[in-house]
């Protein structure tokens, strides 16, 4: 980490605080010629690009594919540089902390000219199973394929999920086929065959769903793409899947008849992601 990140890291929590910010957020902006330096946090209205992830005693999982994801959405967002973001990935990933649980946030945020800021968050309490609020409404979303534009709105969602003592909110498309929840993409058992949305369909490509289909297919689990409705999904043990909770079965679906379906896989699948994380890489190694 360059010396001056680690002198004015240590004003960044009154910056925070003196703007109304979320308690013990560090926010950071980072230009070619000084690096991440303290800033405001900008607004989640303005962001154009957005990925982050679990650091949980300096490892994490999935890391390369998250880098993989902002650096394409960045690209799609602004036409930008992969090297320049590049750049700024490396050395926002010098800056995170090796101890503690973490879920930083990397953004592309407007207007124009476009910036690149590092979040670094405190993880929320992380919860091994999830009640999920199934709504009527057709999904909303914008740019549902790229992280960050959406997300002012999805904690929008999630609060209404909030408000009746749930924790996720289920997306529909118009005609009522599920595509994912608000922070999640949703994988399902049927039989012993691991099923989820259609790639077709908009979704979000998830790194940790992603993982699980690398480890599906190394224990030569069936994975199969479908395109079901709420109710195609009565009775069947579904995840909730991300990068900060893992895998979580849904024990209760509210605002629907829908049953859960007892969680027969979930555990040992959890056992095998809590395995699954890998160290930070060195602050002076090649990221990429």
């Amino acid at each position: 980490m360059k010396e001056h990140v680690r002198m004015e890291m240590a004003v960044v929590w009154q910056v925070g605080q003196d703007v109304g910010s979320e308690p013990d957020i560090r926010a950071l902006m980072w230009c070619e010629d000084r690096g991440l330096t303290p800033c405001r946090p900008v607004p989640d209205t303005a962001l154009l690009a957005a990925d982050s992830w679990l650091v949980d005693e300096g490892r994490v999982r999935g890391l390369e594919r998250h880098r993989h994801r902002f650096v394409a959405a960045c690209a799609e967002a602004t036409g930008d540089s992969p090297a320049r973001i590049e750049r700024f990935w490396q050395e926002a990933i010098g800056a995170l902390p090796r101890a503690g649980a973490w879920f930083p946030r990397v953004e592309l945020a407007g207007p124009e000219p476009a910036r690149l800021f590092l979040r670094i968050r405190p993880a929320p309490p992380r919860s091994g199973s999830v009640a999920v609020w199934v709504d009527e409404e057709a999904d909303p979303r914008t740019l549902p394929r790229r992280k960050g534009p959406d997300l002012s709105l999805l904690a929008e969602l999630r609060g209404r999920a909030t408000r009746h003592a749930a924790q996720e909110l289920m997306l529909t498309t118009p005609d009522g086929l599920v595509l994912e929840g608000t922070t999640a993409n949703v994988l399902w058992w049927e039989g012993d065959v691991l099923c989820r949305p259609s790639p077709e369909l908009p979704l979000l490509a998830g790194v940790t769903t992603a993982l699980i289909e690398e480890r599906a297919t190394r224990l030569e689990v069936a994975v199969e793409h479908r395109r079901p409705t709420a109710a195609d999904l009565d009775g069947r043990e579904v995840w909730f899947v991300n990068a900060l909770h893992g895998i979580r079965p849904v024990t209760e679906w509210l605002g629907s008849p829908l049953r859960a379906g007892p969680a027969r896989y979930a555990a040992s699948w959890q056992s095998w992601l809590d395995t699954a994380a890998e160290p930070l890489p060195t602050t002076n190694g090649d990221f990429r």
